[in-house]
């Protein structure tokens, strides 16, 4: 499993306007959506919104990780989202997440989405990794920052 090849320039955006979890959840799954690989918008963001009922994503360290398995999604696909604000995402640290990685995966992709969640678990937890995607001027740089997982895992 790479990581860079479920996350693509066009399922990236730098610069977040929603203010809240709910309005978050929908522009990256708007995201993905607009790349063409959604086949029901609503019900997507609908399967989105039930795995973050049952508890929050939003892991500290100004991260989100929401994610969900869903016959809704083409392939398996990672929507980046940075926020220069913050928004309020009930995060177990109490603290504003600016990170966001929406991970969807097809129904029929296994246990694909928790491998892709704890190869980015593991590299959030480094400060250096975290402000590097926080400080990132183009999506270009996102991606080579992203490849460093996959080096990583690679060498685990």
């Amino acid at each position: 499993m790479e990581i860079a090849k479920m996350i693509k320039k066009a399922y990236m955006n730098l610069d977040l306007k929603s203010d809240s979890k709910g309005q978050v959840l929908e522009e990256l799954v708007k995201i993905l959506d607009h790349a063409g690989i959604v086949t029901d918008f609503e019900k997507l963001l609908n399967d989105v919104r039930i795995r973050e009922s049952l508890s929050t994503t939003g892991i500290g360290f100004k991260i989100a990780i929401p994610h969900a398995k869903s016959k809704h999604i083409k392939e398996p696909a990672i929507a980046f989202g940075r926020s220069s604000q913050g928004i309020e995402y009930d995060s177990m640290d109490g603290d504003n997440a600016h990170l966001f990685f929406l991970i969807c995966m097809p129904e029929n992709a296994g246990n694909l989405h928790l491998k892709a969640l704890t190869a980015l678990s593991r590299q959030l937890i480094h400060e250096e990794f975290r402000l590097a995607l926080e400080k990132a001027e183009n999506e270009e740089e996102v991606l080579n920052i992203i490849k460093a997982i996959d080096q990583e895992e690679k060498s685990a």
